[in-house]
C-alpha cells in the first residue's frame, strides 16, 4: 500500500525538501528504487564566500538526500554521525544534483552515502554517514505526524 502524504503534511516546510520554506533549498526528490535523487539550486541567502554556497548548507543537501534514502528502503532513522568531504565548491544559481543510498543495512545501524554533482557530472562534495533505526514506537508517531496514519496503522522499519 501506498502512503500519499497530506497537503498538510509539516514535511512540506522541512529545510531541505519543503517546498513551502521559502528560505530553504527546495530539493525535488525521485525514489529511484532505495535511492533518492534531488534536484536544486542555491540561492544567494545560502551564500557562503560570494557566488558560493556555505558549507553547512552543502552539508544540509547532503543530510537531506541520505534521509531520502532512507525512507525509500522503507526504514524510519535519525542521522548518528555524518562525515563531510568538500571536493570543489559549490556555484550558486546552477542546477545541482544530490544522490543518496543507503550502502549497508546492520539492523539499527545503517551506513549511507551521498554526492552532489554539477550540471556536467563533476563530484562537488560527498558524505558518509550512520543513521539508527528509531523504534517502532517512534516510527508509529512519525508516521501519522508526517504521513498522517492512523496510530493502529503498522509502521516502517
Amino acid at each position: 500500500m501506498v502512503t500519499q502524504e497530506p497537503v498538510d503534511s509539516p514535511r512540506r516546510w522541512c529545510y531541505g525538501c519543503g517546498e513551502a520554506n521559502p528560505e530553504g533549498l527546495q530539493i525535488e526528490f525521485a525514489v529511484e528504487g532505495t535511492t533518492a535523487v534531488g534536484r536544486f539550486q542555491a540561492r544567494t541567502l545560502h551564500q557562503g564566500f560570494p557566488g558560493l554556497v556555505h558549507g553547512g548548507i552543502t552539508a544540509a543537501a547532503l543530510d537531506e538526500a541520505m534521509g531520502w534514502a532512507v525512507f525509500a528502503a522503507g526504514i524510519w532513522a535519525v542521522t548518528a554521525r555524518m562525515e563531510v568531504r568538500y571536493r570543489r565548491p559549490l556555484p550558486l544559481d546552477q542546477e545541482l544534483t544530490v544522490r543518496g543510498e543507503v550502502t549497508r543495512d546492520r539492523g539499527r545501524r545503517l551506513e549511507v552515502a551521498a554526492a552532489i554533482r554539477s550540471p556536467e557530472g563533476r563530484l562537488l562534495a560527498e558524505a558518509n554517514a550512520v543513521f539508527l533505526r528509531v523504534s517502532q514506537e517512534r516510527a508509529r508517531q512519525l508516521e501519522a505526524f508526517y504521513l498522517g496514519r492512523a496510530e493502529g496503522q503498522p509502521a516502517r522499519g
